[in-house]
């Protein structure tokens, strides 16, 4: 990009307004300090941002130690504006509409349903007129809407749908023709991982591992998603596990999808008990009954996940790992397995946790995405989700 008059003023007025983020009540005079800009400028981009509702005046604070007035503190307009994301599974559809600062609106859950190219638009249109109806006003209204795809994504693109056949439309033109306001369209293990970083975590680095039919990787650094070339960083489902193993829709054999998935730990689970059905509750009921098939079977899986992380952490040395996995979540003890299987002087330092988003972590990182572009702040923290 071709630094500009322009541009710098553009990247100042998102410094403040993300000091004013990050302080939740600040004075005039301590951005002037902590920005290095002249209070002139700082008095400038307030009342710019004020004008724009982004920002407002709450009171003051306490006058310094040599008097004078005390100064008016400013804090982020938490309601200036609305934020939509979903999360498009083969099989669900989770949806919610929240304020810019995360904090939520309303929200849709759909199972049991099967997601096709036919149906997708429809299912889209049905969640956005739901929202649309009980609308809460706001300065903005709708700023933005993102969609949260098990599959590769690259620049807004379905590149590789192995769960569904969605690769085959242009979703992208499809709802960026229908709505007025902005479209993004990102792998669901990313969404996770800014997710994780916008709402529940202090580190700068953090690597989360979706563990649902198949396996990916969202991998953030300093707010930015690490996609790679088109859009296949973190493809970590299609490691090799075996050599010359199970074969995978990839075209490679031996992948970890093959071995890791939840798919491949309930089917076994269901040849070994002979059942019909088995889920994250079923296997929680069999393991908590201390069933010694299933403890054997988690213990396995487990060691076998643990070598999937000791390769990511061997890659992209992040700070922190999470799991976003409805079976993680159920049997806790699956993460004290992992660390105890990651023995490596790399990996000693390393969090290895649960995440801490009690509701479906992709929905989170789709309203971080869609708050990144509207306030042009990439590097964007916001409240911890109760």
């Amino acid at each position: 990009m071709i630094s500009s008059k322009y541009t710098i003023r553009e990247q100042n007025e998102a410094n403040i307004l993300n000091y004013i983020i990050k302080n939740k009540k600040i004075s005039r005079a301590s951005l002037s300090e902590i920005s290095a800009l002249n209070k002139a400028s700082v008095s400038s981009i307030t009342k710019k941002l004020i004008d724009e509702h982004l920002i407002h005046e709450v009171g003051t604070g306490e006058a310094s130690t040599l008097g004078g007035r005390k100064p008016i503190l400013l804090t982020f307009n938490k309601k200036s504006a609305l934020l939509i994301a979903i999360d498009l599974g083969f099989n669900y559809v989770d949806a919610i509409l929240t304020y810019v600062d995360g904090s939520e609106v309303g929200r849709v859950q759909r199972k049991n349903l099967l997601v096709t190219s036919e149906n997708i638009q429809t299912i889209i249109d049905e969640i956005v007129v739901q929202f649309e109806a009980n609308l809460p006003k706001t300065p903005h209204g709708i700023v933005g809407m993102t969609i949260g795809i098990q599959g590769q994504v690259f620049k807004n693109k379905l590149i590789f749908t192995p769960y569904y056949d969605l690769s085959n439309i242009d979703l992208y033109d499809i709802l960026n023709s229908k709505y007025s306001f902005p479209i993004y369209i990102e792998n669901e293990a990313n969404l996770s991982a800014l997710g994780e970083y916008t709402f529940s975590s202090d580190f700068e680095s953090l690597i989360s591992i979706s563990l649902h039919r198949g396996i990916g990787a969202g991998i953030v650094k300093r707010g930015r998603l690490e996609v790679g070339n088109n859009g296949n960083a973190g493809e970590i489902g299609h490691m090799i596990l075996f050599p010359e193993g199970r074969q995978c829709p990839c075209g490679n054999r031996g992948c970890f999808d093959q071995y890791c998935s939840t798919k491949k730990i309930y089917d076994e689970t269901k040849e070994i008990k002979n059942l019909d059905i088995v889920n994250s509750e079923i296997m929680k009921d069999l393991y908590d009954s201390n069933d010694e098939e299933v403890r054997l079977l988690v213990q396995k899986y487990a060691s076998l996940l643990a070598v999937g992380v000791n390769n990511v952490i061997m890659m992209y040395a992040p700070q922190l790992v999470i799991f976003n996995s409805a079976l993680t979540k159920k049997i806790p003890d699956m993460i004290t397995l992992i660390n105890e299987h990651l023995t490596n002087r790399f990996s000693k330092n390393i969090k290895i946790i649960n995440s801490p988003i009690e509701w479906n972590p992709v929905l989170y990182g789709g309203v971080a995405y869609a708050a990144q572009h509207f306030l042009n702040i990439e590097e964007l923290k916001l409240i911890e989700l109760e």
